[in-house]
């Protein structure tokens, strides 16, 4: 595929949009098992992480006729009526070149799949993001993702940490897919509430920053079908190039930090994907 002014800076770093292209292919192998069957939401930075970003949902009418795309609702499992949108699906490292060549930086998905003629599973996997408010950091985070997998162990759930590439930390756990993503979306609300009573100096589930001041907002809303989370080995659009990158327990105690894509590629080839370790991926 052609790449259209590779040269282009989107970080102040001098990350390109080569640099964002080759990235893509070199993690296909572990992203698109996080990409399959489930509609892709961007973001993307035309004129770099400085500049205006655009949030897209629908496939555009220029896209090339070979990426698959399937019309979904806006706000699947409501009883509403809801606009139909025209989601684009990443099925090769042909669509992520398309999509990078579209300085599309964050790639976003919800929490289910949708089958082979259209219908929406139920969630194969649960999230819950871990957003710190001012004066907390990644340290409070590790220490309410362990809070968390002890609560979700409880439930015979066993959940792992994401470094998000921004702020926090996003935690998963693979799902049966027997619950539909309503009822998905109000169990993990009810853990996050329970653990926010148990833990108020540290620990909030209600939106509004001005409740979030030295403590970790438990963002559960992510969980709700018509919600998406940055993918699993995205990068981010943020000052500096990180990725939401998968993690072990044991680093979280260690003074953990967000990873870069170099990071990230040489865990990769040291570790392999601890999203497919931790039955997390595709299958």
């Amino acid at each position: 595929m052609r790449i259209t002014h590779p040269e282009k800076e989107l970080f102040e770093s001098g990350f390109t949009k080569r640099d964002l292209v080759e990235y893509y292919r070199a993690v296909a192998e572990v992203i698109l098992p996080q990409l399959a069957d489930r509609p892709v939401t961007r973001i993307r930075f035309p004129d770099g992480v400085g500049g205006m970003r655009f949030f897209e949902k629908n496939t555009p009418k220029y896209a090339p006729s070979w990426l698959r795309r399937m019309p979904l609702s806006a706000n699947p499992g409501s009883t509403k009526p809801a606009k139909t949108v025209t989601y684009p699906f990443i099925d090769d490292v042909a669509g992520l070149e398309w999509m990078s060549n579209q300085a599309a930086i964050e790639l976003h998905t919800p929490q289910w799949r949708t089958g082979p003629r259209g219908g929406i599973r139920p969630p194969d996997r649960l999230v819950i993001d871990l957003d710190p408010g001012e004066g907390a950091g990644l340290a409070e985070c590790a220490a309410a993702a362990h809070l968390i997998r002890a609560r979700l162990a409880e439930e015979d759930l066993e959940a792992w940490p994401v470094t998000s590439g921004s702020k926090g930390i996003h935690l998963y756990a693979a799902l049966p897919g027997r619950r539909s993503a309503r009822a998905v979306h109000a169990f993990v609300g009810d853990i996050a509430r329970e653990l926010a009573a148990a833990h108020a100096d540290d620990l909030v589930a209600e939106v509004g920053k001005e409740h979030r001041v030295g403590r970790v907002f438990l963002d559960w809303s992510q969980n709700s079908p018509a919600r998406s989370t940055a993918t699993p080995y995205t990068l981010r659009g943020k000052s500096t190039p990180a990725v939401a990158a998968p993690r072990e327990w044991d680093e979280l105690d260690a003074g953990v930090e967000q990873l870069g894509p170099d990071e990230v590629l040489a865990r990769l080839a040291r570790d392999g994907d601890l999203m497919a370790k931790h039955g997390l991926a595709a299958g």
